[in-house]
């Protein structure tokens, strides 16, 4: 079990509200979420400059400390993804924390593999061998990073959605061959800071989109410095509603992505 965040937006936008002020920001998740569970083995924050990955992790707890607030309130940024951990396979250290990054893909992972060592046996000879070499941790969700960029290297003009789509269609195969009755927890989120691609898969998942600027009802400010005439879009995307506002869930077992206008798209895994 983890909490995820993720912004895509046509103008910088700060996150520091969702990330931290917000009635139920992930920060406060990280210290319990609506289940009750604490998610404390680590946070990670990612954005883009100039186009490259910019990522802070640490194996601290999001809530332990102001680490995670400075750092919150640091970004400004078209691309935001944003991690608090829950152990479940691998245990906390910096190589088993998310966003796990491979040039200038980012990737985080809600959810667990069950009998994951198994499954690993299956999928570690499809991985490409020069990426297989670049796993640094034991984590479920470093594997399947590196089995979805497998799977983009063979397709490369296939869209990152249907990637995903076979990538969940395959491990839950494998899962369930593996572990009759067990379900399997693939919330993903995959982008290169201009492509942004995810799921739902056996987690919540909820999403916000907004067509204009707006002054936060949290901090009263707004977080876009707005060219007047422009058109404003944001998708915001989380494990749990941040905030009051109108948020939506995405339906189980679908892929979504962000199109190019920054609108949501949707489709069933099957």
């Amino acid at each position: 079990m983890c909490r995820l965040y993720v912004l895509r937006a046509n103008e910088p936008t700060r996150v520091e509200c969702s990330l931290v002020h917000a009635q139920n920001a992930l920060m406060a998740q990280s210290a319990g979420d609506s289940e009750g569970l604490v998610h404390g083995h680590g946070w990670g924050v990612a954005d883009y400059t100039d186009g490259v990955p910019m990522i802070e992790r640490q194996i601290w707890a999001a809530y332990d400390g102001e680490h995670f607030a400075k750092k919150a309130a640091r970004v400004y940024a078209h691309t935001v993804v944003a991690h608090v951990r829950r152990a479940t396979v691998g245990l906390p250290s910096i190589e088993n924390t998310h966003p796990f990054v491979h040039g200038r893909w980012i990737f985080v992972h809600n959810g667990t593999v069950p009998d994951f060592l198994k499954v690993r046996d299956r999928m570690i000879d499809e991985l490409d061998p020069l990426l297989r070499n670049d796993i640094k941790g034991t984590t479920d969700s470093e594997h399947i990073f590196y089995y979805i960029l497998s799977l983009h290297l063979k397709h490369p003009d296939r869209p990152m959605m249907h990637i995903l789509r076979q990538a969940i269609q395959q491990i839950a195969d494998w899962s369930s061959e593996i572990s009759p009755g067990r379900k399997v927890g693939l919330n993903m989120v995959l982008t290169d800071g201009e492509q942004l691609a995810g799921s739902r898969f056996g987690r919540t998942l909820w999403h916000l989109e907004r067509e204009y600027t707006f002054d936060c009802p949290i901090c009263g400010k707004s977080h876009v410095h707005h060219e007047r005439g422009a058109d404003y879009r944001s998708v915001e995307i989380a494990s749990e509603p941040l905030t009051d506002e109108n948020w939506q869930e995405i339906p189980d077992s679908h892929i979504y992505s962000v199109n190019a206008d920054f609108y949501l798209l949707t489709e069933p895994v099957y």
